[in-house]
């Protein structure tokens, strides 16, 4: 439905935008994440909207799940889109508008497929990497050199970086976990210059006057200052100024990541590969290759801040085809 009919329910008391700001404020007041929120908030609203701008505490098991149905068979969504919806649904319900019931805990999941992960071999990588220049070159070589996550790189600070120890500190990584990982010897004449630009940023941004960083939870309530210190700046911050999405505040914000996405398709195209290469292609190619070259499995899975080492034993798989595991007997037929 129309925006138009939307306000117009929300006039006569029907959910419109109070229920999303609800789901908002719950959001946030459990630390998810902005994209995490954002999600959450398009199910939820689909959902109404599906059901003709009903409140959800009018509606229980059969609506959820002939959502969930309609997404499966008419919109054809991908398992792990699907369980997005429902975990969308659940908080909705249980955090949202309390209600434990029954049925909550009924509604099946679909299974995830098991998909084997695209990797790419050390030629590939080198190969890729030597066509991707300046500031997304930077992110995408420490990507690979490190085994982090996309967000987890664009959002590290100046801090995190300790060039004495020869490590970087992953500041809330996936599950609100912190942990280290290496910082590649080969990155670190280039992440020095890189610093020196950005202290020149930096420098600029307080000449000039303009707002500080974003920073986690309530620190800038505590630390009022800490937003315009040096330490608590981008490494790789954005030319230019944005407007913060949760509270409107004009500020610095890091590197955008669809800019190392399109920065990576690019380079793909450049040099002809085949694969299906997306930038966490990098991270799986770090770990496979850590495989290849005989470091073992739980240095790995702390590495890339696994939960679980079952997590981390997809990588296994990978080594388990073509040369690197079980002889053809195809050539063994070809040597008799």
């Amino acid at each position: 439905m129309g925006a138009a009919v939307l306000h117009e329910h929300v006039r006569e008391g029907v959910p419109g935008p109070r229920l999303l700001d609800q789901v908002r404020e719950r959001i946030r007041y459990r630390h998810y994440s902005l994209r995490t929120e954002r999600a959450y908030v398009h199910w939820v609203r689909g959902f109404v909207r599906f059901h003709g701008l009903r409140h959800p505490r009018e509606m229980g098991a059969a609506e959820v799940e002939a959502f969930l149905q309609w997404l499966a068979s008419d919109r054809s969504v991908a398992p792990s889109t699907h369980n997005q919806a429902l975990s969308a649904l659940l908080f909705l319900y249980r955090e949202v508008l309390g209600v434990q019931l029954p049925w909550l805990n009924e509604i099946g999941r679909p299974k995830v497929r098991e998909r084997v992960p695209v990797v790419l071999s050390q030629s590939e990588v080198q190969r890729l990497l030597a066509v991707c220049g300046g500031i997304e070159g930077e992110v995408l070589h420490m990507l690979y050199g490190t085994g982090m996550r996309l967000m987890e790189a664009l959002r590290l600070r100046v801090k995190d970086i300790d060039f004495e120890r020869g490590d970087i500190t992953v500041r809330e990584g996936k599950g609100g976990k912190d942990r280290r990982v290496m910082l590649p010897q080969s990155l670190r004449a280039q992440l020095s210059a890189r610093l020196v630009q950005t202290r020149a940023l930096w420098r600029d941004d307080r000449v000039s006057g303009r707002g500080g960083v974003h920073l986690p939870d309530a620190l800038e309530r505590k630390y009022p200052r800490a937003a315009m210190s040096w330490g608590w700046f981008w490494v790789w911050p954005s030319e230019r100024m944005s407007v913060d999405p949760q509270t409107g505040v004009v500020r610095r914000h890091h590197l955008f990541e669809q800019r190392m996405q399109r920065a990576l398709r690019r380079a793909a195209q450049t040099v002809g590969l085949v694969k299906p290469v997306t930038v966490h292609t990098l991270r799986h190619s770090f770990a496979t290759h850590l495989l290849e070259s005989g470091h073992d499995i739980r240095t790995i899975q702390e590495l890339l801040g696994h939960a679980d080492v079952s997590t981390t034993m997809i990588y296994t798989h990978v080594l388990n085809r073509g040369t690197h595991g079980v002889r053809s007997p195809l050539d063994r037929l070809q040597s008799m």
